[in-house]
């Protein structure tokens, strides 16, 4: 090990370190007095403590070092966190190089901004105890661990002079998400995409136990981390003086390895991937905090996780230990009698946008670019009439964003995501133009796989989200397509992203980001053949729990539809947008102009479906999903065979969130025209791709709730045929149109008869299915009448 620091630098080093550290005790203890030119008394403590300090030393040890390098080297890098808990240290650093009070001007950079800081965190009114949206230079939301290495990642695809420091924490790297992170390196290419730092933080424990890395040999984890592609650099210890030395050797030797790296594979010649550098930093948990507590070891042990000292009012002494452990900071060998940093200690930090808290990559919107969109209008099918010809839906939509990825090939700002997926949900018109990109070893009967490629595939539905947070949150635009059985994986990462989002909406310095846009597909009235575990349309309840201005649900029941509302997607910012739509071939209702006004509406009568004219209908038949569309047409054109003097309006809603009062949701339509479309007094059946409830979730407030009766998935599968799927959950043509009579008190006479002969269609089908393994001709080959 050399030592690069001087003594004079690493004395200021130590010095900066020792403030920040300062400043994240006093987050978590101090209500006033932040300077402690007072003597410590209970006034100046808050009566609840909360946050996390074993993780925070360490962060903020880190943020020194990396100020030197970049200051030295004139670097744009980022700063990711995984112990996101570890909110003090993030906001002390911000604050120490001066970006916190720019963005928060009544924080200012003296005595009386220190006691806002301090007092704000954790705080009724104030800002959180762990690293979120409100945190300058932040991407990365720490309300849960797993996901920081993936968003580092997705921050440098596309971004060549950016290098993203990720801080994986010993606890995280537990995470089955942060364990297949590890991977993400065998898609990062150096001749196009920037660099991940990772630094892998051994501070041995979790709440209260001991973590996997931390306690398994040097050997073993060497082996382990080489195994995954990476050169590890490990800085050990205890000793401050020895730590900053040996901390400042390895930054030294990994940004000289990250700049070799990317100097050999942008000069030419071919690029094989490397193994790029990483840092082990073990170092004490609490690290400078009070060694014991109550004859208790402290630092170094679980007991630092959360809150060393509690119970200050109860127990005496425990004033004294904090008074204590906050003086031997020396704040007055650090501050200046106005309560600034020091000038000598503030030069240590980068300036302007080279500070990892005023970077614009960490606050996309800043960097963001619309993208070139081809007119959706071109793609269109052909549609003479409703449901005169079939098509792929999804099959159309992957034709737009083929040419989305070519006009924006120069841009390098738009990506595909999707699971092993793209060519199976019918997008393969995407490698017409570009692979699957991959940087581990290529062997000649690989096809559309190259270094180049712009669809990022990979069999984890946690680092295609992962990626595409990073990549959206630093300014840049994509599209992740997924079988919707398996979107569930991915739950609690829509949580945090539509909280993030939801948050930073109310923060004026962060500037709007593209929308993440799902293509849910492969869906449950589809996966007959693939059975029980593939069937689940629960995820888009899951969504619409989330703020009304943070999701979209779209459900286009044809192609038309589905261009026109990808293309909307696109163009759309600080949205989650989840379109649920069939790849199978299936017929197609509207032709460009009217998907295009029908999608701008959300929902809307189709005249040509119905038969009612401006009288009040008999009943309303809606649907909301391709397959309920086609089931709810079928029923139409059944119960006008069978009762020809039955009058129906039909609806079909291809925005969710139309459904509901404006009140609830900008999309929502008024009452009167609700009520207009509805009825305020006759039956509505509803055919929907998901579980009934949801329907009755949207519409609750409405005059006519009474009268909605929803069907939908029932929880009923089985490896069976397309058409079984719908019987078996009811929301076939028989059920629909029996529904129909049964609620039409006029055509109560024929009840009985229509009950009989659906008994009769039905029974017909199930002996048929068993017996040929396939659906009646005339469900398979069923037209729409017109």
């Amino acid at each position: 090990m050399t030592n690069p620091l001087s003594a004079d630098l690493l004395a200021r080093m130590d010095a900066y370190w020792r403030a920040a550290n300062y400043l994240s005790v006093g987050q978590i203890y101090l209500r006033d007095n932040p300077l402690l030119r007072e003597k410590l008394t209970l006034d100046h403590v808050k009566p609840r403590l909360l946050g996390h300090w074993g993780t925070t030393p360490g962060l903020n040890f880190i943020y020194a070092h990396l100020n030197r390098v970049i200051k030295e080297r004139d670097l744009d890098m980022i700063y990711v966190t995984g112990p996101g808990h570890g909110g003090p240290g993030l906001v002390a650093n911000t604050y120490l190089e001066g970006t916190y009070s720019e963005f928060y001007p009544e924080i200012g950079e003296d005595e009386a901004g220190l006691a806002k800081l301090v007092r704000q965190f954790s705080w009724p009114g104030g800002i959180p105890s762990h690293v979120a949206a409100e945190t300058p230079g932040s991407i990365n939301e720490g309300g849960e661990l797993g996901y920081s290495l993936m968003h580092a990642y997705g921050a440098a695809f596309d971004n060549p002079e950016l290098i993203v420091t990720c801080v994986v924490g010993d606890g995280e790297a537990e995470t089955g998400a942060l364990a297949t992170s590890w991977h993400s390196n065998k898609f990062l290419n150096p001749a196009r995409d920037g660099a991940v730092l990772p630094i892998l933080h051994l501070n041995g424990y979790k709440i209260a136990s001991p973590t996997i890395l931390a306690r398994i040999s040097h050997d073993e984890l060497d082996a382990l981390l080489r195994g995954y592609g990476y050169a590890p650099h490990f800085v050990e210890g205890h000793d401050p003086e020895l730590m900053h030395q040996a901390m400042a050797s390895a930054m030294d030797k990994v940004m000289d390895e990250i700049a070799a790296i990317q100097l050999a594979a942008r000069s030419g010649v071919e690029v094989q991937r490397p193994a790029w550098p990483m840092i082990v930093l073990r170092s004490p948990k609490g690290w400078t905090g009070p060694k014991e507590v109550d004859g208790n070891p402290t630092e170094d042990s679980w007991r630092s996780h959360q809150v060393p000292l509690s119970k200050l009012a109860e127990v005496p002494g425990h004033l004294k230990v904090l008074e204590d452990w906050l003086l031997s900071y020396r704040a007055e060998e650090l501050f200046d009698d106005a309560g600034k940093l020091l000038p000598e200690l503030a030069a240590l930090a980068p300036s302007g946008n080279r500070r990892m808290g005023a970077n614009p990559h960490a606050n996309g919107g800043l960097l963001l670019k619309d993208l070139k969109l081809p007119d959706f209008r071109d793609y269109a099918l052909d549609v003479p009439s409703p449901g005169a010809v079939e098509g792929e839906s999804t099959r159309v939509a992957g034709a737009f964003l083929r040419d989305v990825l070519t006009l924006n090939d120069g841009a390098q700002n738009f990506r595909v995501f999707g699971p092993d997926e793209t060519q199976s949900n019918r997008l393969g018109a995407v490698f017409e133009v570009t692979d699957r990109v991959f940087m581990g070893d290529l062997i000649e009967t690989d096809r559309q796989i190259s270094r180049d490629g712009r669809v990022m595939e990979v069999l984890s539905e946690h680092l295609c989200q992962g990626w595409l947070e990073g990549y959206l949150l630093t300014g840049r635009h994509g599209f992740f397509s997924c079988y919707e059985a398996f979107i569930h994986v991915v739950d609690s990462m829509f949580n945090q992203h539509a909280k993030w989002l939801n948050v930073s909406k109310s923060v004026p310095w962060r500037k709007p980001i593209a929308s993440l846009t799902y293509l849910l597909t492969s869906h449950v009235w589809r996966q007959d053949h693939n059975g029980f575990s593939h069937q689940d349309p629960g995820f888009i309840d899951h969504v619409m729990n989330k703020k009304a201005g943070v999701v979209r649900v779209y459900m286009p029941p044809d192609a038309n539809t589905l261009l026109s509302v990808v293309d909307h997607c696109l163009r759309s910012r600080d949205y989650i947008n989840v379109i649920v739509a069939g790849k199978q071939p299936e017929p197609q209702w509207l032709d460009g102009p009217a998907a295009e006004a029908h999608c701008a509406a959300g929902l809307g009568v189709w005249e040509w479906a119905s038969n009612c004219g401006t009288e009040e209908p008999d009943a309303v038949v809606a649907c909301a999903g391709d397959v309920p569309t086609m089931e709810a047409l079928a029923a139409v054109a059944l119960l006008r065979e069978q009762a020809p003097d039955i009058k129906l309006r039909f609806v079909n809603v291809v925005d969710l969130m139309a459904l509901q009062p404006p009140s609830i949701h900008p999309h929502g339509i008024d009452d009167a025209a609700f009520d207009a479309m509805f009825t305020t007094d006759k039956p509505v059946i509803f055919v929907h791709h998901g579980y009934p409830a949801l329907i009755h979730r949207l519409t609750y407030r409405r005059s006519n709730h009474d009268n909605f009766h929803v069907h939908g998935f029932q929880e009923e599968g089985t490896t069976t045929t397309p058409f079984d799927m719908a019987v078996l959950n009811q929301i076939d043509r028989f059920h629909v149109a029996k529904d129909v009579i049964d609620r039409v008190p006029r055509l109560a006479d024929r009840r009985e008869a229509f009950a009989d002969l659906v008994a009769s269609r039905l029974a017909e089908h199930n002996d048929y299915i068993r017996e040929n393994g396939e659906d009646l001709p005339e469900i398979r080959n069923w037209v729409w009448p017109g």
